[in-house]
């Protein structure tokens, strides 16, 4: 059962120092004003309505809704509750759309990125690149501990630093009553510079002190620690952390049959309390498609998920191979990417640095622990049984990944938000995508495919505690762009199409700096409808089909950049929809992954973004052969 309060129970670091100066002074999470958010959802479902018979219905509905005695009243009780608590969303986003979650949290849930090559000064080992790792990631744990972190800031000013208390020392727990919870660890007052890590090799898990007379451990240390690991797995064990991967309350009745011996509990207690972990996978991804399915659902038939404890919120993976391919696997339930691709960013660009600082080996050292695992008749049947659960899961799922041959140096010339252009890319991309797939689209009245609802986050964390709202990226604006682009061929001019595309993307900024101030439609909603009482009758907006069509989101897509990373995504959110993750920050290129079920047009899909690519540079420097 979840500990009251929990989310209150991470410790951060002092309150007067640097990495939380700014907390205080942050806002909280607004309540819209109804007439506002009333006003954006009318304008999003416009675009997507099939009728006018369909859009009539559902403005009718929205409009009985706002001039409801209930929409006032449930507004009152939203503003009270915002009054009285922290941040008015935070429990129910928490236990809505994460902890009370049932399915697999792999490919659902949790999200991946792939590093770029280990500096070319550095031994070119596995051993190495994980020693390495993991102490630049545990030198960032301990400046976060001090509060020597520097904090994240925006040009606006600083944005919230709360959710980096559930990043170290902590792990998601699987809760037999329907809802998960997470627990931490860390102790006030840290300085970093004590705990340890757990390492999986080959499904087996070792308990790795992490210093040695308050000293953390050297590049070296870890590399001989590591090493005797490497050395002395030489066949696979029982493979336990498949088990996180299941259905959460399978997980949770699975959980609490391999807890109820102290051996295994204290085991489950070393892999919580670890500061991460670090899995050492015996494979060696030979592309950036089979490196990103490793370290997205642990590759080819999810074999390597095996090798993983998936309710940690951070977990380092270092492939075999001249090459080791490395990255994380982040579980998203308390932490978005942000925070994480930060801290990615960080350690790779410390280890680029020949002068970083790799420590002073000890001269002797204690040998890793092996934790292994108490095995009853009854976890070996659910270890089968998560073992089938995970084949089928990885193998219903595909991923395609694409570059462009141009970047944002490109776009800025053209005048367009590179983040707008690349959005408007996939609007193209997937309604010339249906227009071939009569199976996944459906026609407007006017013969006209009809778009599909698109996710975008936008960050709120300029507010205390506050985390994503969803742009609602389909707009008038970019479906008058989008059907001038699939006009025949002729019939809207150039310079026309330019100026449609101009708009959209003015439009799409304009959604994106509402959603970074809490000025969506989707979070407000449904804080209403989580005040309805009882007693009272649901809105019928709430049932519309073109409402609840607005929120299905076939495209989910969400940016995040480092100059480090080849490889980022995330599932799909919706059967029948893609995941589209994407980078814009660099100067040559941009960065496209695609998720999807396998019964989707996957690879289709991504010819189609290199289409649209093409054609909208054409469309501003027609002379150039991309």
């Amino acid at each position: 059962m979840a500990p009251k309060n929990w989310k209150r129970l991470a410790p951060g670091p002092p309150e007067s120092s640097v990495t939380v100066a700014s907390q205080k002074a942050l806002g909280q999470l607004p309540v819209p004003q109804l007439s506002d958010t009333f006003a954006r959802l009318r304008s999003s479902l416009k675009p997507l309505a099939r009728s006018q018979e369909e859009l009539d219905s559902a403005l009718k509905k929205v409009d009985e809704y706002e001039k409801s005695p209930l929409a006032s009243a449930l507004q009152e009780r939203l503003v009270d509750r915002q009054k009285g608590t922290e941040h008015w969303l935070e429990e129910w986003w928490d236990n809505g759309a994460y902890m009370g979650y049932r399915d697999s949290v792999v490919v659902n849930v949790s999200y991946f990125y792939g590093f770029d090559a280990h500096p070319k000064h550095l031994p070119q080992t596995s051993v190495h690149r994980a020693a390495a790792l993991t102490r630049a990631m545990l030198l960032f744990r301990q400046k976060y501990k001090l509060g020597q972190l520097k904090p994240e800031a925006t040009k606006e000013g600083p944005i919230c630093m709360d959710t980096y208390r559930w990043m170290f020392d902590c792990c998601r727990v699987p809760g037999t009553s329907g809802l998960d919870w997470a627990i931490s660890y860390a102790k006030e007052g840290e300085n970093g510079n004590a705990g340890h890590v757990v390492v999986f090799r080959k499904n087996r898990a070792w308990k790795v002190d992490i210093a040695k007379d308050a000293h953390i451990l050297s590049t070296a240390d870890l590399e001989r620690q590591f090493q005797h690991i490497y050395d002395s797995t030489t066949e696979s064990y029982p493979a336990i952390g498949v088990l996180t991967t299941n259905n959460r309350d399978v997980w949770a009745k699975d959980y609490s049959n391999l807890v109820s011996g102290a051996h295994n509990e204290s085991i489950v207690r070393d892999i919580h309390s670890a500061a991460f972990v670090v899995c050492l996978d015996d494979t060696t991804p030979s592309d950036i498609v089979s490196f990103s399915k490793q370290l997205w659902h642990g590759g080819d038939h999810g074999k390597w998920l095996s090798n993983r404890w998936v309710d940690k919120p951070v977990q380092l993976i270092v492939c075999d191979g001249p090459e080791a391919r490395s990255g994380i696997m982040g579980e998203h339930s308390i932490m978005d990417g942000t925070p994480t691709a930060r801290m990615c960013d960080d350690i790779l660009d410390a280890l680029t640095d020949p002068s970083f600082d790799h420590g002073t080996s000890n001269a002797s050292l204690p040998v890793p622990k092996p934790l292994d695992w108490n095995v009853s008749e009854k976890t070996h049947s659910a270890i089968a049984s998560a073992e089938d659960a995970a084949r089928e899961l990885t193998d219903g799922q595909t991923l395609n990944h694409f570059l462009t041959s141009y970047g944002k140096g490109a776009v800025k010339s053209f005048g367009v938000s590179p983040d707008s252009w690349c959005q408007m890319m996939v609007q193209l991309a997937y309604r010339r995508l249906l227009a071939k797939h009569d199976e996944l689209s459906a026609r407007a009245a006017d013969g006209f495919i009809a778009p599909g609802a698109t996710y975008e986050a936008a960050s709120t964390r300029k507010f205390l505690k506050g985390r994503t709202e969803a742009i609602r990226v389909v707009c008038e604006e970019s479906e008058k762009w989008v059907r001038a682009m699939m006009s025949d061929s002729g019939k809207v001019e150039d310079e026309e199409k330019r100026a449609l595309l101009r708009a959209a993307a003015k439009r799409h900024g304009q959604l994106a700096r509402e959603a970074g101030n809490a000025q969506g439609v989707d979070r407000h909603l449904l804080g209403l409808k989580k005040l309805i009482k009882d007693s009272e009758e649901v809105p019928a907006l709430y049932s519309d089909p073109l409402f609840l069509r607005s929120s299905h989101w076939n495209l989910s897509t969400s940016a995040i950049f480092s100059k480090h990373f080849e490889a980022y995504g995330w599932g799909e959110v919706v059967p029948d929809g893609f995941g589209v993750a994407y980078m814009t920050g660099f100067e040559d290129k941009f960065f496209f992954n695609i998720t999807s079920r396998v019964e989707m047009p996957n690879a289709e899909f991504c010819e189609e973004i290199k289409r649209a690519a093409s054609d909208m540079h054409d469309l501003f420097a027609p002379k150039s052969k991309l």
